[in-house]
């Protein structure tokens, strides 16, 4: 995958279709990216991807939920 389709990818649209509210959908993966940080730091163990970028993919693939309350 070149770097032009990698930026595209996901698409906004698939983001939006889990989460249609754009502001909510920059606080869910915000939250998120910030969990993940967190806890590969509390391990001491190393990302292979930025956490944003992981919680984008969970969006992606449905597996937040944006209404789940923060810890």
């Amino acid at each position: 995958m070149d770097v032009e389709t990698m930026m595209l990818y996901p698409a906004m649209s698939e983001l939006t279709a889990h989460i249609p509210n754009r502001y909510m959908l920059v606080n869910v993966v915000a939250r998120r990216a910030r969990q993940i940080a967190d806890s590969y730091d509390e391990a001491h163990e190393i990302l292979d991807e930025k956490p944003v970028t992981l919680a984008i993919h969970e969006v992606a693939e449905g597996i937040l939920d944006p209404e789940e309350k923060p810890e």
